[in-house]
């Protein structure tokens, strides 16, 4: 035991004549970084799964830090390197789908995103949908594709390349027609393809009053930065999920701002706002 105490005198002697301002500055980088990181996995299930691997590693490399230099705590350390070896494995797998969401943004990001052609047009075509299909109870999901491509989903579907409008929107979600189980792709302010298959978020990251749609929406905006809009066919209430989270129950007027600040080109030039989740994010 007194081996240990002095170990740890020992170490805190050591930290005690580093200079003060390198320190600052590499706690500083390191804080970047993982703020980075965090930023970019929030609302996904490696956001949680990051934060508890960090905590333990953290405290086996702390603990090993204050640790005696002896044979008997040596074997110790000899175990944390190759279990680091396994960690790092483990993060390739547990990770998987965010490592591929970021080489995806890597590969295609552009230089200045944005949509072309009429966004304003656009958003009026699709909120005057939305409303309909909202009052009418029918069910729909719509994804508007941003910097990284939807190439794949897009070819799951059937092409449609038409112009965005309210009546075909509202066609192709009716009930009984051949596309309206399945998602729609908005890709340079044109209607894609329909009958989209998106993949699904785990159910334990969607409320369970919710249903398919929103699991879909969420789990295209988990691995991509598509805005998808949702509309439910059991309440008609209008979500929208981006950025990795799901918003339930949005007004007509906040949905329109929300949609306008996160298609309007002008967003690339300042720098990305966070939104509070309409309606009390999710819910029932």
């Amino acid at each position: 035991m007194s081996g240990l105490i002095e170990a740890i005198r020992g170490y805190l002697r050591r930290v005690s004549t580093y200079d003060p301002v390198v320190v600052g500055v590499q706690l500083l980088l390191i804080g970047v970084v993982v703020w980075l990181i965090l930023r970019f996995l929030r609302g996904t299930r490696g956001a949680r799964l990051l934060k508890g691997a960090a905590l333990l590693l953290a405290v086996i490399y702390l603990g090993l830090r204050i640790l005696p230099k002896t044979d008997d705590w040596q074997r110790i350390e000899f175990l944390y390197g190759h279990f680091l070896i396994f960690a790092l494995i483990a993060v390739v797998v547990a990770f998987q789908p965010e490592l591929r969401r970021a080489l995806i943004q890597i590969g295609q990001a552009r230089l200045f995103r944005g949509m072309h052609g009429d966004v304003e047009r656009m958003l009026r075509e699709l909120l005057d949908a939305a409303t309909y299909l909202s009052r009418n109870r029918i069910g729909a999901v719509i994804a508007v594709e941003r910097s990284v491509g939807l190439g794949t989903i897009i070819e799951s579907g059937t092409p449609i390349s038409g112009a965005v409008t309210s009546n075909l929107l509202r066609t192709i979600f009716y009930p009984g027609s051949a596309l309206h189980d399945m998602g729609v792709v908005l890709r340079q302010g044109r209607i894609a393809a329909a009958g989209c298959q998106f993949p699904l978020a785990e159910s334990g990251d969607v409320d369970p009053s919710l249903g398919s749609r929103h699991r879909a929406a969420l789990g295209l905006a988990q691995e991509t930065d598509a805005v998808v809009l949702v509309v439910s066919e059991e309440t008609g209430r209008v979500s929208l999920a981006y950025e990795g989270q799901l918003y339930v129950g949005l007004e007509p007027e906040n949905l329109r701002e929300v949609l306008t600040e996160l298609l309007s080109p002008k967003r690339l030039l300042r720098r990305r706002r966070r939104h509070s989740p309409a309606g009390g994010g999710e819910g029932t």
